[in-house]
């Protein structure tokens, strides 16, 4: 059997989707290259990512089958700013498309929406559109909420507020739905994405929909944690959350966040293609999550500024 030749570039392979999309790649043999602003050495070609020069940008994706793209942010950070990362998309789409990119694969968000108040879910749904006006075959994947693997943020982060807080607070009533998808599942899905034919937009999202008072509760009773829950207007969750941040020296839960978490958006309308369910897995990994806290600054931003 001949070996597989062609590459394909993950951005943010080093990042939390992007390591498991990458990872997937790589164990079926495939060569894979990420732009990233943190130059780590691993089995990845690396190149970093040259928005301010289209060229060079696009001659590190010349070569290459598909373009698995995750880069985005979750909120604006110094030159990190939504408005950014739209431009900075637009123009890594466009370098794909000069370079002869056979296909791109885009990890969005679940219900994005040009008319969204919310810069996060009106981003990514400018950029889905400037994806789609590019004549280039592409996919794009929509997200619910997203947990497991060895990066996971939300989960574990949740975990150890309920290891260490006498008190756990969440926005409203609770009763909001959440659908968790398994980044494993999400992976699975994006290289699936990746061999269809035409253009495709699709969701991931795990096998169980719940509340997100459940979500919470099934994590305190798998670490063993007995902090009650304590329910707060989005307002004063949000000055909760801003105290936390100061404490850990992290962006916990932005007010936007916050209004996409309470207003459900976290889950998606189609049959679900994920396959591991949020609460079996959580038999299995309760125990070890939420031992030490992920703090996202420090993953993105540390190094950028050293």
């Amino acid at each position: 059997m001949s070996k597989d030749t062609r590459i394909d570039l993950v951005t943010g392979a080093f990042s939390y989707s992007g390591s498991c999309i990458a990872g997937r790649l790589l164990n079926s043999g495939r060569a894979v290259r990420t732009l990233t602003f943190h130059p780590e050495r691993d089995r990845v070609q690396t190149f970093p990512y040259s928005f301010d020069d289209p060229v060079a940008l696009a001659r590190s994706l010349e070569g290459v089958s598909t373009l698995y793209n995750t880069y985005w942010v979750r909120f604006d950070h110094g030159r990190a700013t939504f408005a950014n990362a739209i431009a900075n998309s637009r123009t890594l789409f466009h370098a794909a498309q000069r370079a002869g990119v056979a296909r791109i694969v885009h990890v969005s968000i679940a219900n994005p929406s040009i008319e969204s108040t919310l810069p996060y879910y009106r981003g990514k749904a400018i950029v889905e559109r400037s994806l789609a006006e590019l004549e280039l075959p592409f996919a794009i994947v929509r997200p619910t909420l997203i947990f497991g693997g060895d990066r996971d943020v939300l989960a574990n982060n949740i975990a150890w507020i309920l290891r260490r807080m006498p008190i756990f607070a969440l926005p409203g009533s609770g009763n909001y739905p959440v659908q968790p998808v398994h980044v494993e599942d999400l992976a699975r899905i994006c290289e699936r994405a990746a061999q269809a034919d035409g253009d495709l937009i699709v969701d991931a999202a795990g096998p169980e929909t719940m509340t997100f008072d459940e979500f919470v509760k099934a994590i305190r009773s798998a670490v063993g944690a007995g902090s009650p829950i304590l329910h707060l207007p989005s307002l004063a969750m949000a000055a909760v959350s801003r105290a936390l941040g100061v404490f850990v020296g992290d962006v916990v839960l932005t007010p936007d966040e916050i209004s996409g978490l309470t207003s459900g958006l976290l889950v998606s309308h189609h049959a679900p293609l994920g396959r591991i369910a949020f609460s079996e897995w959580l038999i299995e990994h309760g125990g070890s999550i939420g031992h030490s806290y992920a703090n996202e600054l420090e993953r993105h931003f540390s190094r950028l500024a050293a």
